[in-house]
């Protein structure tokens, strides 16, 4: 019975901070998602009012361990100085922040394993404390969890990146192989990252993916996240929904890895989406890569790889809203109503 309930605790306990991190991603990445093209095509127009929502969204990714930090915290129903001293932890463990010469950087989002790890350290690290403290756990928890939990967070952060980078160089050695093969191993990959702790956009980053691999990755992404959304909308509200591809269906990852059948549709989506992008030549960057349709990132990026016109318009229209819509929707029918293979409720999103 102890045994059961410990096992119950670990995985309860493993999917409140998977959910934090979910969460955090949507806090934190989705308005520079929505807005940032946005504001770019309005620099023109109103350059100092778009440069300013630029640099307060761009800011904010920056903000994404501290946000999934809050948020897993809060699901332990931890008090307020707790959830603060997990969220500042989280920041210095996520390589977001760098110190060099006397100042303080702040760029990028950090690495989300990383995160996860510091996370769990400095709830841990609250556990272990409890009440040990008495009085003078408002002075001192804040202080150990900080030094302790984000200063081993820091420690472990240059190995933590070398599992990413070892992770992006088997990705690269994709790229080599037959075009069309290719795709699909591309498709499949970020797919699988993008609803994972790993970083799609840092791999695509690390490696330098560009050409038809960065157009497939993008692509297998899209197909993901179409996937994910039309599956659970009976069960999740049309916000929520939409947040799979505008925002990112990172927000699924805690599902996906708790119930790993789910890889089943989303895997087959990406490998067929990844398969079209090699077909048509769909081209990227290497920062487009790892974010799917999110932001209309990637079908700006390979619409100026392409010959400007109604044609490549049309074509990235197919590619990127009516395939996916109608990739989704035959996932749908097939594992969920065709096969009970999967139920909506598996995918339901508690926002």
């Amino acid at each position: 019975m102890t045994e059961s309930k410990e096992t119950n605790g670990l995985k309860q306990g493993t999917l409140n901070i998977l959910n934090g991190i979910g969460l955090g991603v949507i806090a934190a990445l989705v308005p520079a998602a929505i807005l940032g093209q946005l504001m770019k095509a309005l620099l023109g127009v109103a350059p100092a009012f778009a440069q300013t929502v630029i640099n307060i969204t761009t800011f904010t990714q920056s903000l994404l361990a501290a946000m999934a930090g809050f948020c897993a915290a809060y699901l332990f129903q931890m008090n307020m100085i707790q959830m603060c001293s997990v969220a500042a932890a989280a920041m210095i463990g996520s390589g977001a922040v760098t110190f060099k010469n006397g100042l303080i950087m702040v760029a990028g989002t950090g690495d989300v394993i990383n995160i996860g790890l510091t996370i769990t350290l400095a709830i841990l690290l609250i556990k272990l404390i409890g009440n040990k403290l008495g009085s003078y756990t408002t002075i001192l928890l804040p202080i150990i969890v900080l030094v302790v939990g984000g200063g081993i967070g820091l420690l472990i952060l240059p190995y933590v990146k070398t599992v990413t980078t070892f992770i992006g160089m088997i990705v690269m050695a994709f790229t080599k192989l037959q075009p069309l093969l290719m795709g699909v191993l591309i498709g499949m990959s970020f797919a699988a990252m993008i609803v994972s702790p790993i970083s799609s956009v840092g791999i695509a980053v690390v490696i330098g993916l560009t050409g038809v691999a960065s157009g497939a990755a993008n692509l297998g992404i899209t197909g993901a996240a179409y996937t994910l959304g039309i599956m659970s909308y009976s069960v999740n509200g049309m916000g929520t929904t939409l947040a799979h591809f505008i925002g990112t269906p990172k927000i699924q990852m805690a599902n996906m890895l708790e119930k790993p059948k789910l890889f089943v549709p989303v895997l087959l989506s990406s490998a067929l989406s990844g398969l079209l992008a090699a077909i048509f030549n769909l081209q990227g960057t290497p920062n487009s890569a790892g974010f799917g349709f999110s932001g209309l990132i990637g079908p700006l990026a390979a619409y100026a790889k392409m010959t400007p016109g109604w044609g490549s318009i049309i074509l990235l229209t197919v590619l990127y809203v009516v395939y996916p819509v109608a990739l989704g929707f035959f996932m749908r029918w097939l594992f969920i109503d065709r096969l009970s293979f999967a139920q909506a409720e598996d995918l339901r999103l508690e926002v």
